[in-house]
């Protein structure tokens, strides 16, 4: 469980009071771990994948985005919400993605997921379809152009969730100049001074934003 702005205490006694997940979904955070090495801090926590699955199934969206799949954990929490609608993510790896895509068969949900390789700039500007539920996990630095490229063809109502905002609390320091959190930093200004939407920052695992279009 990411919980760098909760008290010891009180996240061990969140993550007591929170379903499990189930295993096939801890077989893939240790596979992930195993196959990544430093890299699988970009995996999103337990927590957070169940709150993707009940997102998910509360908005019922018939087209998902994900821009960022590692191994597809997001992804199948993500798709295990969807009540007939579709998931399409869009990630640059063919390697950490191979991995995904043997837990989506596993999983079940490899019906509902389409994906496509390549920069994500280039690929999601192709797409052409109204997105209603957007969840970002990619590169930061592009950040400010995957979310101009989201809400361009999100409906109204649709909503786009943004993963590591709060770069570990990192962004409320001044100081701290170290290059990806002053990324953080300047999406999170674009974001909040954009008025095509409404903003909800949640202080929760390492800050997740929401972000609904008016």
């Amino acid at each position: 469980m990411k919980a760098y702005f909760l008290d010891p205490a009180v996240a061990q006694y969140v993550q007591t009071h929170s379903s499990s997940p189930d295993p096939l979904l801890e077989e893939l955070a240790k596979e992930t771990a195993a196959a990544t090495g430093d890299s699988a801090g970009m995996q999103i926590s337990p927590d957070q994948g169940a709150f993707l699955t009940m997102i998910t199934r509360l908005a019922a969206p018939r087209v998902v985005v994900e821009v960022g799949t590692f191994t597809g954990y997001s992804s199948v929490c993500i798709a295990r919400g969807l009540t007939g609608g579709r998931l399409h993510c869009f990630d640059v790896s063919e390697e950490w993605t191979s991995i995904a895509r043997r837990y989506w068969r596993r999983a079940g949900v490899e019906d509902r997921i389409t994906l496509t390789l390549g920069p994500a700039l280039e690929t999601l500007a192709a797409f052409d379809e109204t997105v209603d539920l957007a969840f970002l996990d990619a590169d930061k630095g592009n950040y400010p152009g995957y979310y101009e490229l989201l809400v361009a063809r999100l409906r109204p109502g649709g909503l786009i969730i943004a993963d590591n905002t709060l770069r570990r609390g990192w962004v409320a320091d001044p100081a701290h100049e170290e290059t990806t959190t002053v990324e953080i930093r300047e999406f999170n200004e674009l974001v909040i001074e954009d008025p095509r939407v409404s903003v909800l920052m949640m202080p929760w695992a390492d800050g997740m934003t929401m972000i609904t279009k008016h």
